[in-house]
């Protein structure tokens, strides 16, 4: 059974930290996070490659978020930094076997999210 199960999330101010992590069960060609604010579209943040460790992000979170992974314990982390009050939003971390990018649609397995609140 596919898991992947966030936490970290929290209320920060502007210009704050925070550090998001995923466990999963499996192992994947890609894993990556994804962010929903209400009444907008899910936005890819940011993905990683397992072969290689090739990184994707999001225009928006370059250069300020950073994503990476422990293998060797099943865990993908999001370092999140310079937050703004347009980073706030349901974080999800998802996964797949396709093509790594942070295009939604080439993952499979999402989990429940965990929420991220910026304020000033």
């Amino acid at each position: 059974q596919v898991q992947l199960v966030e936490s970290g999330g929290g209320s920060v101010q502007v210009g704050g930290s925070l550090r998001l992590s995923c466990a999963y069960s499996s192992s994947y060609r890609c894993m990556g996070w994804f962010r929903q604010a209400p009444g907008k579209e899910r936005e890819g943040v940011a993905a990683i490659a397992t072969a290689g460790g090739s990184t994707y992000y999001t225009t928006s979170v370059a250069g300020r978020f950073t994503i990476s992974r422990d293998n060797a314990n099943k865990m993908l982390y999001l370092q999140m930094n310079s937050l703004k009050p347009e980073d706030s939003a349901m974080y999800y971390c998802a996964a797949g076997n396709r093509h790594c990018s942070t295009y939604g649609e080439y993952f499979s397995y999402w989990g429940q999210g965990t929420q991220v609140t910026v304020s000033s």
